[in-house]
């Protein structure tokens, strides 16, 4: 297992994951949340590439909407 933060609580994953994989770990849906890993935002277009490292800091935001 491979030692992450998310949102900062600590979580493992298995080799491998990617941001993608975390999302449906987590079950959320891709097109309604941002996603920034160690300080930098993870375009959508490149979640199934981004691989995550052991110590990765991953923060997910949820898009709400109203008006």
């Amino acid at each position: 297992m491979v030692d992450i933060s998310v949102n900062g609580e600590p979580r493992a994953i298995p080799p491998g994951h990617t941001v993608a994989a975390l999302l449906g770990t987590l079950g959320l849906d891709p097109r309604k949340v941002a996603v920034e890993r160690n300080e930098a935002i993870v375009s959508r277009s490149q979640y199934e590439a981004t691989p995550l490292d052991p110590g990765d800091q991953i923060e997910i935001v949820h898009f709400i909407g109203g008006g």
